[in-house]
């Protein structure tokens, strides 16, 4: 098994999702974080006060698959999230020694289910 981490743009969230489904990866979680990387920082307005910005808002996707799913997904996630300008994000993979079924306690090994639930 392996985790997959993408940080992308939050405007690109939906157009990830569904090409996410259409390779039949149903199962992830969605988060709001901020960050920054090369792209170049902007000023703001706050109640009259110019402010830098330094930390873009940005959208994390982590998914849990089965290694034969990951270079697949990876090339999806690309092709859907990719704009070409700086702050597009980044893509992590990590191995996953367990998972475990809270509700029954008892290790998951359901991983490749998840795979096929969407066909």
């Amino acid at each position: 098994m392996k985790k997959v981490e993408a940080i992308i743009r939050p405007e690109k969230l939906t157009e990830t999702i569904k090409g996410l489904k259409n390779i039949g990866i149903t199962g992830f979680t969605v988060s709001q974080v901020v960050g920054r990387g090369k792209q170049k920082s902007s000023k703001g307005v706050y109640r009259g006060q110019n402010y830098k910005v330094t930390l873009r808002p940005k959208v994390k996707l982590e998914i849990v698959l089965s290694d034969f799913m990951v270079e697949q997904t990876i090339k999806k996630i690309i092709d859907s999230a990719q704009t070409g300008e700086d702050g597009d994000g980044k893509i992590y993979v990590y191995p996953v020694l367990e998972a475990y079924n809270i509700r029954t306690g008892k290790a998951d090994e359901s991983i490749d289910e998840l795979v096929n639930e969407g066909e």
